[in-house]
């Protein structure tokens, strides 16, 4: 199952296709299907497994920090530091949900995500409870915190000459914790 989702990875975007991904694991395509059951299952299965890792990553970095902004800050850069060594996974995960029909598949992403979410959604909490960050609704904290990164994500993915992670990552975190501060 490993080899199926690194080989899908690898052949992303160029040939997202069960014969490529068969023919260059070496997997046959019998087991695509017993696994997944289609192309777009192996997608979905590939996503979850990308978006662990980035929330893996913004777990770990606001674990440590020493208060609500230095929070903010870590899981900023966090994020793009993620994006820059990982760029294949972040690729899939902005590009994929738009390119492939993932929703069959959307209550199975939301389930694998949920615990991980929850983690954050717990330190942030925890951070508007003492005053710390602004009291929003998570879909506003999500759109103030991953949203600028994210679209920055996707401009330096898609090759925009005029994004620089590194002066991103210098910018962004002071000013998205301005956005969150309480």
């Amino acid at each position: 199952m490993r080899r199926l989702l690194d080989t899908a990875l690898e052949v992303y975007p160029a040939d997202f296709t069960l014969r490529a991904v068969t023919t260059r694991s070496g997997v046959s395509m019998g087991s695509v299907y017993h696994h997944f059951g289609s192309l777009e299952g192996l997608a979905a299965a590939l996503y979850s497994r990308c978006m662990d890792e980035l929330l893996d990553t913004l777990i770990a970095a606001v674990g440590p920090a020493a208060d609500a902004r230095d929070g903010v800050r870590r899981a900023v850069a966090a994020y793009l530091g993620f994006t820059a060594a990982h760029a294949a996974e972040a690729r899939f995960i902005h590009a994929a949900p738009y390119a492939l029909d993932l929703g069959p598949y959307a209550e199975r992403i939301a389930a694998a995500k949920a615990s991980r979410l929850a983690r954050l959604n717990a330190w942030i909490g925890a951070r508007m409870e003492d005053g710390s960050v602004a009291r929003l609704p998570a879909a506003q904290v999500e759109m103030l915190l991953i949203g600028p990164v994210a679209e920055v994500s996707r401009r330096w993915l898609a090759g925009a000459p005029e994004i620089d992670l590194a002066e991103a990552a210098r910018i962004l975190p002071d000013r998205i914790w301005l956005s969150l501060a309480g």
